[in-house]
């Protein structure tokens, strides 16, 4: 790993070129937005160092252990791979609503990087889930975009007058991230709106009560929908539920007075099915939710969820630290888990691999070895905490993939060598989704 002394100049330098290039981006054509930019620039944006211990204030979650589980056992594709019992939530949530259960709605929560942030990956396997399961609805939808290419599919999202937070750049001093990872604070006329293509029943609000806080409305049309007062007491998370009717499908948020500090939405279908919530931070490594995310509103965030599966999908940023994969990142990674078990103890957790990165060599795209090393710690941890493990790179095709994926026609992965492009996404989505569904089907027999 490099002299720690360096990491927040470099830091600096990283989000300078991040804002730079976020600016840059709308005006760039959109297939072939990312096609001029460079390995290194990607790197900058992208592969954010790690800060220095002391720069960011860590709240321990209480002492807890976790059981030492069964051994693995292999399932029918060799990329999926899980203890007895540890997907036993999950599995049961799918089976009560592929029976069509009254009000069985199977809730997934992924954690993500930056291909995440525009639900790429996640999206396909949205869909392909909601295609077999129902539509319980599209899951949560940060409150504007703090990445000009963020966004959901199904979904049209704009804002004015926030200040962001996102919890792998500039982070909220109280760790106040929400459950997706970014802070937004506006003052009166700040705004944001959402565009549905298909009818919802109800929208949550994910918001701070805090002493001296403003007010918020939302209306859809000429609809008013409800106004929220967020002052209170003493600063906590909150939520505020809206019914929503048929055909009400846009909906604009607006600061009505003083300052609010908003998370995001969540959007609800109202029937049994599948929610798949991308949770996606550009930049994020898995010391984000150890040190960025105070531990009391994520916990208060992810039992409001209550989801039946958590995916942890953090490693590409992390994978050019060799050093820091062999020291610090096993127990980061299993301090994680412990406290989202702590958090939600019944729900199923899956680590899921990284994809190949590519790197150029002697004019050759190749593996970076600190890849496999990461990979290697990740299947280690998921088996010795009872975490399902999904080998994303290998199921994709293993080292030298994204060097053949770059070379094909059309391409499938973007000129950075990390971030795929439509085609190769919805590839990485079939095949973990294949994985789940093989993994479900097999536990049902």
């Amino acid at each position: 790993m490099n002299d720690t002394s360096t990491l927040p100049r470099r830091t600096a330098l990283a989000i300078g070129a991040f804002a730079i290039f976020s600016a840059a981006l709308p005006y760039l054509p959109g297939p072939r937005r990312f096609a001029g930019l460079g390995l290194d620039e990607f790197k900058l944006a992208l592969a954010i160092p790690l800060p220095k211990a002391a720069e960011i204030r860590e709240i321990k979650p209480e002492p807890a252990t976790i059981a030492k589980p069964a051994p693995l056992e292999p399932l029918a594709t060799p990329n999926l791979t899980f203890a007895p019992g540890s997907l036993q939530t999950f599995f049961a949530a799918l089976e009560r609503t592929g029976n069509k259960e009254p009000g069985a709605v199977t809730r997934i929560l992924h954690y993500g990087d930056s291909p995440t942030t525009a639900d790429s990956i996640t999206s396909d396997v949205r869909r392909l889930l909601q295609g077999r399961f129902g539509d319980a609805g599209h899951g949560f939808l940060l409150i504007a975009k703090p990445w000009a290419w963020y966004g959901h599919a199904g979904m049209k999202l704009d804002g004015e007058g926030w200040q962001i937070e996102p919890a792998s750049q500039a982070r909220a001093v109280d760790g106040f991230h929400g459950l997706g990872g970014v802070s937004f604070r506006g003052q009166a006329g700040a705004t944001s709106t959402v565009g549905l293509t298909e009818d919802h029943t109800r929208v949550i609000v994910y918001y701070v009560a805090q002493p001296g806080g403003g007010d918020f409305a939302l209306r859809s049309g000429e609809v008013q929908l409800g106004e929220v007062h967020t002052a209170a007491d003493e600063k906590k998370p909150a939520f505020a539920e809206f019914p929503l009717g048929p055909g009400q499908r846009n909906i604009e948020l607006r600061v009505t007075s003083g300052s609010v500090r908003l998370f995001g939405y969540r959007f609800d279908r109202g029937n049994s099915g599948v929610q798949y919530s991308s949770l996606g931070v550009n930049g994020a490594q898995v010391q984000m939710a150890l040190r960025s995310f105070e531990v009391g509103q994520w916990t208060a965030a992810l039992q409001h969820e209550d989801p039946d599966l958590v995916v942890l999908n953090y490693g590409t940023n992390e994978s050019i630290y060799p050093e820091y994969i062999a020291k610090q990142y096993p127990e980061e990674l299993r301090k994680v888990i412990l406290r989202i078990r702590q958090a939600v103890p019944r729900a199923s957790v899956l680590v899921m691999s990284p994809m190949d990165r590519g790197v150029l060599e002697g004019g050759e795209i190749v593996t970076p070895p600190a890849l496999l090393q990461l990979i290697d710690v990740q299947k280690r941890i998921a088996a010795e905490t009872g975490c399902a493990f999904f080998n994303t790179f290998e199921a994709m095709g293993g080292a030298g993939t994204m060097g053949r994926w770059y070379h094909m026609q059309p391409r499938l992965v973007s000129a950075d060598f990390i971030h795929p492009l439509p085609q190769g996404a919805a590839k990485v989505g079939t095949l973990f989704e294949q994985a789940l569904l093989q993994a479900y089907e097999s536990a049902s027999r």
